[in-house]
């Protein structure tokens, strides 16, 4: 069994248990027996487990999208998917509390797969409001358990980055933060929506000051060319706006399996060598130009994005 699904919930946010998912201690017992990275996937908001076209375990990991098959886990032997699911919908800022709380759940689990299998290095590769699940987990999870993160235009924010890096485990990962400027109009509104009024809450597209992140621009030029360099082409932006261009774009998610999957393929400093150490301002794939975040416009305080 090359990928395991499973589900996190909390007494206040149950998730159904189905015959595609298997308890977290299911998933520790297999890891142990196995060799190579076990890599775990979290999506973002809006998912919810059992709920048709909103399931996660029947669309991103294993549908349309199919996370799995992008990262060449779908096979017998190797390195161990673990798609994990957990109720994602609702208001915004109930779902963003909640990611905190489904952090803590996770650092258990990785805490036990560390412990049962300390050969086998443990990534994470999470989407949107799953940064914040990430994030959470790796303030808590043991010195050394978690290898290496990849965030896609995570929903959460700098500051509380640098926060969860600046932990015994924190400081000894790898974090690739992917953003785009396509994910501009996300980003705004995610800020004014979780913490408005707070001028130093920047979300992750504006990058993660720390020296054990790579922040990537993925509808930057200049990176294109870099990783196009290293054989790992990525087919331009076509859209100015999008929410799911970071691994629906032909060609990313090849970079995050070699990122992830065959890390030693991949060592951070070539990859930090190859990308522009600068990204271009926000809003400037919108023609717009002025301070960063300083666009208003009328939100009411339940909109969503």
């Amino acid at each position: 069994m090359a990928v395991m699904h499973l589900n996190l919930a909390l007494p206040d946010a149950p998730v159904p248990r189905t015959g595609d998912t298997v308890a977290p201690t299911a998933a520790i017992r297999h890891a142990a027996a196995g060799r190579g990275p076990i890599v775990v996937m979290l999506h973002g908001y809006k998912y919810a487990p059992g709920l048709g076209r909103h399931c996660p375990h029947q669309t991103l990991f294993a549908g349309g999208d199919n996370w799995a098959a992008g990262l060449g886990l779908d096979r017998d032997k190797g390195p161990l998917g673990l798609a994990v699911g957990w109720a994602a919908r609702g208001r915004l800022y109930r779902v963003h509390d909640r990611a905190q709380r489904i952090g803590v759940e996770l650092a258990k689990l990785l805490a036990g797969l560390h412990r049962a299998a300390p050969h086998r290095p443990i990534q994470i590769i999470a989407h949107s409001m799953g940064a914040e699940v990430a994030l959470s987990a790796l303030e808590r999870t043991p010195a050394g358990a978690i290898r290496r993160i990849v965030l896609l235009t995570g929903a959460s924010f700098g500051q509380r980055a640098q926060a969860a890096l600046d932990t015994p485990a924190g400081r000894q990962v790898e974090v690739l933060n992917v953003t785009s400027r396509e994910n501009d109009v996300f980003d705004f509104l995610f800020e004014r929506l979780i913490a408005p009024g707070q001028p130093d809450s920047a979300a992750l597209g504006q990058g993660i000051a720390a020296p054990n992140v790579l922040n990537l621009q993925l509808d930057c030029p200049a990176s294109l060319r870099g990783l196009a360099g290293l054989g790992l082409p990525i087919a331009p932006s076509r859209r100015p706006v999008c929410h799911y261009s970071s691994y629906r774009r032909p060609g990313a998610m090849a970079l995050y399996a070699r990122f992830l999957v065959t890390p030693d393929a991949l060592p951070f400093d070539l990859l930090g060598s190859v990308l522009p150490t600068q990204t271009d301002p926000r809003w400037s794939r919108l023609g717009i130009r002025g301070k960063t975040g300083m666009m208003t416009w009328p939100l009411s305080g339940d909109a969503t994005p």
